[in-house]
């Protein structure tokens, strides 16, 4: 039993919201235009589930991960002004289908290189839906080439640590000189790589108004995108519905939504929030055994994804940030990727990461099938 039992939610409350206080203090420090908040928080909680303070699962972790992630992408997107955002978001796409053509040769690499049993063409499938869509595309490719709860159980538990770390990889990969030498970051995105603490002299105002109404716009976007996604039979994309109808009620009232104050604050907060329970969710030692070689092979997958990004990146003459906002659209998925976005101040990239997140969700799962297939 944990310090904090599962279901004592004050307590583990606090503890949450301690672990993103503890980000946003170290977004605030030098220390953190180096290892990001993020990482520190991704870190910490997860130390503190493994070593018992918190539960690695929890009611608590449901209710973060399962109704504010999707809260906070109305949130986060309400000035999302598609005009502007197509005018300008072009390398993020062409970024984020590099990126996606960067995990199928990863997989297929590590395939190839690793002897990974019966189980090798069904985790191909699932590895490449998971790190080009999400977590819908990893269980929905599982169901498709018939997993069973066993093999799903190791797969799954292999590729979170894999996916924490690509995590950290994608927040540390912009503060690296040599990474940057490589591959340069714009003038625009260099002059916020500082974090949240470049726009410190430009805090929005607390207007109580402004929060509660965005909160509640966003509850209502959530509820409608939750009531056409159900009645469609298509439960599992209601982020895709919530991102859709942000964005028609960005753009059908653009005055607005630009004038709203504290909207965006209080969205990175939920983002936060979702980082301490991915972090208390992961079981350090859950992947040991049979696991070990998938992990492996989802670093291998990991890894020749990343390079053959930043290759891209390099020939094409692409910013730094924009690869690694749609690498992180297709490996972590795009509530997460926002919040790579906020941790280094790229609030222009949010939308465009977002939007490439969510395009992966469509394509991800028949990917995977394909794949599987194809090795199978």
């Amino acid at each position: 039993m944990p310090l904090i039992s599962a279901d004592n939610i004050f307590a583990l409350g606090a503890a949450v919201f301690a672990l993103a206080w503890l980000g946003f203090w170290i977004d605030g420090h030098p220390i953190g235009k180096k290892t990001s908040g993020v990482v520190w928080v991704l870190v910490v909680a997860m130390v503190c589930s493994n070593l018992g303070l918190i539960p690695l699962a929890s009611p608590v972790y449901d209710f973060v991960g399962g109704s504010l992630v999707p809260l906070a992408i109305p949130l986060l997107l309400l000035k999302g002004d598609l005009r502007k955002i197509f005018r300008e978001s072009g390398g993020v796409m062409i970024s984020f289908l590099i990126a996606s053509s960067a995990t199928v040769v990863g997989v297929l690499l590590g395939f190839f290189m690793l002897d990974l049993g019966e189980i090798g063409p069904k985790a191909a499938g699932v590895y490449t839906g998971g790190w080009i869509g999400g977590a819908v595309n990893f269980l929905a490719v599982s169901k498709a080439v018939a997993m069973t709860p066993t093999e799903f159980s190791v797969a799954i538990s292999a590729s979170s640590v894999v996916s924490i770390t690509a995590l950290m990889l994608l927040i540390l990969i912009p503060t690296l000189s040599w990474v940057q030498k490589f591959v340069p970051l714009s003038e625009e995105s260099q002059s916020t790589a500082s974090g949240i603490t470049a726009e410190a002299d430009d805090a929005p105002r607390v207007r109580l108004t402004h929060i509660t109404g965005a909160v509640a716009l966003s509850f209502a976007i959530c509820a409608g995108a939750d009531a056409i996604a159900g009645a469609l039979g298509m439960g599992q994309y209601t982020i895709l519905f919530i991102t859709v109808l942000t964005i028609v009620v960005a753009n059908l009232f653009p005055g607005a939504m630009h004038k709203l104050e504290g909207e965006f604050e209080v969205g990175m907060l939920l983002m936060y929030l979702f980082f301490v329970i991915v972090g208390a969710g992961t079981d350090a030692t859950s992947f040991l055994g049979d696991a070990v070689v998938l992990f492996f092979y989802g670093m291998i997958i990991i890894l020749t994804h990343l390079a053959i990004v930043l290759l891209g990146a390099r020939l094409l003459g692409i910013d730094l940030a924009e690869a690694v906002v749609a690498s992180g659209a297709a490996l972590v998925g795009p509530a997460v990727t926002a919040a790579i976005a906020i941790s280094r101040g790229w609030k222009h990239l949010v939308t465009p990461g977002i939007m490439c997140g969510i395009f992966g969700y469509v394509i991800a799962t028949f990917i995977g099938v394909m794949v599987t297939a194809a090795l199978s």
